[in-house]
């Protein structure tokens, strides 16, 4: 099976996903910017998602 197939390509990218999130979300509270803030916000949940379909690909395919 290739990485995408057994999730384990979903889990990085919601990984990577989660991590541009909190970079966002901590610059967006640093200059005060919300809409930066919110971006981040919207990554993270991003990210938290694709991590739990790749999670739930594994366990499918066992």
């Amino acid at each position: 099976m290739t990485a995408s197939n057994n999730g384990l390509g979903d889990k990085i990218k919601g990984k990577a996903n989660q991590v541009k999130g909190e970079i966002k979300d901590q610059i967006g509270k640093a200059t005060n910017n919300e809409s930066l803030q919110g971006e981040g916000k919207l990554d993270k949940a991003k990210g938290i998602a694709q991590e739990k379909i790749g999670e739930l690909k594994n366990k499918i395919s066992k």
